[in-house]
């Protein structure tokens, strides 16, 4: 209890530090330079939710567990600009990427079983990869998945926003993203650990790792005007956007 409170007080002052204050009223998340920063945790969704989130995306495969209401939700009330991360959007980009599954070593043993009905078949990707890295509108407002033994993916998203100092100036906003991806026999033949219990860490696993695609977005807000950087995601409740998947 006595590390738990001053672990908390230690937050508290990361926060003063920056100019940032956490939100009340037993709300998740912080406000900095005209931002709220927010997080959402919901409930894992019903049996009735499911099927309807199966309907609308188009499968019938999803996770076992969804936390579909659950989200991040970052806005800037002068501007108008609102940026979210939802578990729905994420899914929709994993269904229109449709990379193929992931096989592992015992895939071969299931496919090959001599009853028909105790055959599994992976017909889809079943770590739930997906291309999304939040969505964003302008109103009048790491993901780490390793497969063991086999694979390690990274997809990473980072926003950054230039902070003026009048906080009713609308903000430039940057998005990065970054997806690393490598096999474990790759990693061994650079030397690397092939044990899947040395990769806990998403900054080690991120300098590892092969870079498959990089790029940055600016996303334009008329107005706005460039004149420091902060990383607005550094303080907020770690609530990660990243995929994991062990099998």
């Amino acid at each position: 209890m006595e590390k738990e409170k001053e672990k908390e007080e230690k937050e508290e002052d990361e926060l003063k530090a920056t100019g940032a204050e956490a939100l009340t009223d037993g709300r998740s998340g912080l406000r900095i330079r005209g931002w709220v920063i927010e997080s959402f945790n919901r409930p894992i969704l019903s049996s009735s939710a499911v099927h309807l989130w199966e309907q609308n995306i188009g499968t019938s495969h999803l996770p076992e567990m969804v936390f579909g209401e659950s989200s991040l939700l970052l806005s800037h009330a002068d501007s108008g600009i609102k940026i979210h991360f939802s578990a729905f959007d994420a899914l929709k980009g994993w269904k229109h990427e449709r990379l193929p599954p992931v096989e592992v070593p015992a895939a071969a043993k299931w496919k090959f079983r001599s009853k028909p009905f105790q055959q599994v078949i992976l017909d889809y990707d079943y770590t739930f990869t997906t291309p999304y890295c939040g969505s964003e509108t302008i109103e009048p407002n790491s993901k780490k998945l390793r497969v063991d033994g086999v694979l390690m993916r990274l997809r990473d998203t980072r926003m950054y926003c230039a902070f003026g100092s009048d906080n009713r100036e609308k903000p430039i906003i940057l998005r990065e993203s970054c997806w690393r991806e490598a096999t474990f026999q790759e990693l061994s033949a650079k030397g690397f650990p092939s044990d899947s219990a040395a990769y806990g860490d998403p900054n080690l696993i991120n300098q590892r790792l092969s870079i498959i695609m990089h790029k940055t977005q600016k996303l334009k807000v008329p107005g706005a005007m460039l004149v420091s950087w902060l990383l607005l995601l550094m303080l907020t409740i770690q609530h990660q956007f990243h995929q994991r998947s062990i099998l």
